[in-house]
């Protein structure tokens, strides 16, 4: 658990763009909702608030991967600066290292960064599915999880 920054400005847009305050808000908590389960996300109790660009998640993630998923996927929305995480896991599992796409970055160097092997970058493509579609499409300022250590839930 814990607070997690993300670049507010950058990500999916999931709400129109012309918004006003407390509308904005109880949308977001909408749209952030729908977002995470039409991931396939879906933490028991799963749970939103969304207060000046901070999004508060609860519920119950079966896994830590299921969890950093959840974050990563609210966190990588436009309009979203800061995750403040309250979920707990039923079955706590080392945390995998969140890494913030720089320019010019692709899967492959970071793969060849943490785990000093280039081709070893369909690991870091599937722990980031459903949110990514394709390994080569990836933008600065997103943030993805980068899993230190193999496990069946990448």
């Amino acid at each position: 658990m814990g607070i997690f920054d993300f670049l507010k400005d950058v990500g999916d847009k999931i709400t129109g763009a012309d918004k006003r305050e407390a509308a904005e808000e109880q949308g977001m908590v909408v749209a952030i909702a729908r977002h995470v389960i039409g991931l396939g996300l879906n933490p028991d109790g799963f749970r939103v608030e969304f207060d000046d660009g901070t999004a508060t998640l609860h519920g119950n993630p079966t896994t830590q991967a299921e969890r950093e998923r959840v974050i990563l996927a609210v966190g990588n929305l436009n309009g979203v600066a800061r995750v403040d995480d309250r979920m707990v896991v039923r079955m706590p599992a080392p945390e995998a290292k969140f890494y913030t796409v720089q320019s010019g970055d692709s899967l492959s160097k970071i793969a060849r960064e943490y785990y000093g092997d280039a081709m070893r970058y369909p690991e870091i493509f599937e722990a980031n599915k459903p949110m990514l579609k394709d390994p080569d499409k990836i933008y600065p300022g997103q943030v993805l999880r980068i899993p230190l250590t193999v496990s069946p839930d990448a």
